[in-house]
């Protein structure tokens, strides 16, 4: 079972809501994200999809750690 610290479960929810948006994407064509934040080009849109993607990156790690 993997120790969970505070910055695991912040990458995970911001992974899970990147995994929501992209299923908004794929079945209903709607940027959740870009909706909220003005735009897929608006600076906090882009500061939200980078964010996701460090996390995507970051959760990664859980298949390699050991307790």
């Amino acid at each position: 079972m993997l120790r969970w610290n505070g910055w695991d479960k912040c990458f995970l929810i911001l992974a899970i809501i990147g995994a929501i948006n992209w299923g908004l994407i794929g079945f209903f064509q709607f940027d959740l994200v870009a909706w909220i934040f003005g735009g897929m080009t608006a600076v906090w849109s882009r500061i939200i999809y980078a964010l996701v993607g460090l996390a995507g990156l970051w959760c990664i790690s859980f298949f390699f750690r050991k307790d």
